[in-house]
């Protein structure tokens, strides 16, 4: 039994490293904020290590990008519920940080994403970037979002096409500086 318990942790170990930065990066573009991402997933990769038993063996990703998923909708459902509370203490405090360009993080993702486009996908609204960002930066089904989401299939494609549709709008001029598309076919 106890070489049965560590050859899970082996397995959980393996498969956790190979996705970590997916899941970092999900919840990320999610928060919005470096803290608030490392939390979120550091959350989910302890809840998912307490969970692997239950786990089907089918696609490691896809399943730990739910539970990421899950506890960030959840803390999101509790931020508009309850009340702001901080500290007398917190207020007006300023903590120091590296410049935007020195955080390793921002390196990383401006490789992957141009800044305007990361900028825009962060004013999408909520239910909307979530979509966007498990099918179109995590490749994720949409049989799996709506799993992750806890909403149908029909309600997954309608949220894409919107955030989609809003990423497209707020992105347009950029497109046509960049050399992406041309006056004409913005116009189309």
């Amino acid at each position: 039994m106890l070489f049965g318990k560590r050859t899970s942790k082996d397995a959980f170990e393996k498969q956790a490293e190979k996705v970590f930065p997916s899941v970092f990066g999900t919840a990320l573009r999610l928060t919005r904020s470096r803290e608030e991402a490392e939390d979120l997933a550091q959350e989910a990769i302890v809840r998912a290590y307490e969970a692997f038993d239950r786990f089907d063996g089918a696609n490691f990703k896809a399943w730990i990008l739910r539970i990421v998923t899950n506890l960030y909708i959840n803390r999101y459902r509790q931020r508009q519920r309850g009340p702001s509370l901080s500290s007398i203490d917190e207020e007006g405090m300023a903590e120091p940080v590296a410049d935007e360009g020195d955080v390793p993080d921002r390196l990383l993702f401006d490789g992957l994403l141009g800044g305007e486009v990361e900028e825009a996908l962060g004013k999408v609204p909520d239910d909307f970037r979530i979509a966007v960002v498990l099918s179109d930066l995590e490749g994720m089904s949409y049989q799996e979002i709506a799993d992750a989401t806890g909403v149908p299939i029909g309600t997954v494609r309608s949220r894409l096409a919107r955030g989609r549709a809003l990423l497209r709008r707020m992105l347009k001029e950029y497109a046509m500086r960049e050399g992406y598309v041309s006056a004409a076919e913005v116009d189309e």
